[in-house]
Formats: structure tokens, sequence, C-alpha cells
């Protein structure tokens, strides 16, 4: 970490870039952002994992009104609604 700025050193470019969902079951906008990571995931060679509110209190503190969250590298890039495209860009591909 950059102490003087607080931020986060960038991720090794060799390895692949990670999306984690944070949501909960039965949340129909966890299932369409699902779809969404999916296949921009696919398509650009990031791997991603799902996470459940429900299952880690610090989670559910921290994002409960804003499900579904996605995370790029561990930092927040949505809510709500996935856009595709934005995604897409985030990802360099």
């Amino acid at each position: 970490m950059d102490g003087m700025f607080g931020r986060t050193k960038k991720k090794d470019p060799a390895s692949p870039r990670t999306v984690t969902l944070i949501g909960k079951p039965g949340c129909h906008l966890c299932d369409d952002a699902r779809a969404v990571i999916e296949a921009v995931c696919a398509e650009t060679g990031a791997v991603w994992e799902e996470k459940d509110i429900t299952r880690d209190e610090a989670l559910h503190r921290a994002y409960w009104e804003q499900i579904p969250v996605v995370l790029v590298d561990g930092e927040q890039h949505t809510f709500w609604r996935v856009d595709a495209e934005r995604l897409r860009r985030e990802l360099g591909g």
C-alpha cells in the first residue's frame, strides 16, 4: 500500500483479474449480475467468485443495501446493475 495516498499497489499484470459478486440467494438483480459477469469473464479471461452476504456478517454490514455489489481485484466497481461494456473496459477487454 502506498502509505502517503492510501492506495493499494496494482496487481501483477501477468495474473488474471478477479471479479467478485457479492449478493444473496433469491435476489433477481444478483441473478442478472451473475449472467453479465460470467459472460464478460469468459470473454476477457478474468476469474470470478461469488460471496453470499447471508453467510458473512462483515459483508452484510458493508453491502446489504447495495447488493449485488461487484468488486474488481478487491475494489468496488459497481452495485445494483452491472454494465457489461463498463466491466469489459475495466478488465481490459
